[in-house]
């Protein structure tokens, strides 16, 4: 992979670095931490930068707790299946605020998601009903960006259904891999990775970025 500059026309998304993604967290992702540096370095580089924020209500519909179900199984909703989640990132509370060590001063926009009660939300760009878009498409768009780079929490998760979505969007998409984590849960990283390779998103590591 040759340097890529971040120019005119790019965005950084920066992808749920939350307290409940990291260590001691209610739905830690391994190594989750680790991405906060590289993170904080990435983001000096573009002049766009859009943060991600899991904000769930009390009670939330992909909740195990919701369903007296235990964490992880798989049930059947109406806009499909839903792999239920310990309760994490409810809105207010501390597990939902960033990384105390996250520091983007100059993001522009916050997309808060999964805070309607009946609806998972993955992706930055549209809820798991795939029909209730958040809006930062037209944001993008708007600003003039062509190409997003994402980085973030969880790699086989919110990230790569937020670059394929960006992908179906029309936007050109790389994922900085080194400044993401995964959860990995049965075999769900490779499956994200094929799906975003297959829909033509680049996978580059932090260091292919000048000044990153």
């Amino acid at each position: 992979m040759t340097e890529i500059s971040p120019r005119d026309g790019d965005a950084l998304a920066i992808v749920d670095v939350q307290n409940d993604f990291c260590a001691g967290g209610a739905l830690a992702v391994p190594d989750g931490d680790a991405v906060v540096p590289i993170v904080n370095r990435l983001a000096s580089a573009f002049a766009l930068t859009v943060l991600t924020q899991d904000w769930h209500t009390p009670g939330h519909i992909s909740f195990a707790s919701t369903h007296g179900r235990e964490p992880f199984d798989t049930i059947a909703l109406p806009y499909g299946a839903q792999l239920l989640w310990p309760d994490h990132c409810v809105m207010g509370s501390d597990g939902a605020a960033f990384h105390p060590e996250l520091a983007v001063p100059t993001a522009q926009m916050v997309v808060r998601k999964g805070f309607h009660p009946q609806v998972d939300s993955y992706s930055a760009f549209m809820e798991a009903d795939r029909r209730t878009p958040t809006g930062l498409a037209g944001y993008l768009r708007e600003r003039g960006v062509t190409r997003l780079f994402v980085c973030g929490l969880a790699t086989d998760f919110c990230v790569a259904w937020t670059a394929v979505d960006g992908r179906k969007a029309g936007f050109d998409v790389a994922v900085v891999e080194d400044a993401c984590r995964a959860i990995d849960q049965g075999g769900s990283l490779a499956k994200a990775w094929d799906d975003m390779t297959r829909l033509g998103v680049v996978r580059l590591g932090a260091g292919d970025l000048v000044a990153a």
